[in-house]
């Protein structure tokens, strides 16, 4: 899972595909960990993008390196019970004016399952990471 991790750590900003009914959405993300052994990544349970995740958990993320190689990780969102990595992921992305008491926001970490994983150079085959 490393490779995953490391890839998109280096690329920064990285893209979350779902679907809105049959209307697709992807957006930026920057927010991800790793822990546990897993790539786990969070998202607002009040937002759109989380209501998107638990109709369907069938998503895409995908990154790009400034030397033009993408990732495209592909599998199930798993949403994670133990509240440990909203309290490791909100101080390290400096989160708390967004998730805390006061707003009443939760943040809701989540991994993939049964997924895929391709570093894709522009040109050529890509490389399973997974």
């Amino acid at each position: 899972m490393s490779k995953v991790f490391d890839f998109i750590k280096e690329a920064g900003t990285f893209y979350l595909a779902t679907v809105d009914g049959d209307q697709p959405k992807i957006r930026p993300l920057g927010a991800v960990i790793e822990s546990d052994g897993k790539v786990i990544f969070g998202v607002g349970t009040f937002k759109d993008v989380y209501k998107q995740l638990t109709a369907n958990p069938k998503v895409e993320i995908v990154a790009c390196k400034p030397n033009a190689h993408w990732l495209r990780y592909t599998g199930k969102v798993v949403f994670e019970t133990d509240d440990k990595y909203a309290a490791e992921m909100i101080p390290a992305f400096h989160l708390e004016a967004i998730y805390n008491e006061n707003t009443g926001n939760k943040l809701a970490c989540f991994h993939l399952e049964d997924a895929t994983a391709y570093e894709i150079p522009v040109m050529g085959q890509g490389e399973s990471l997974l």
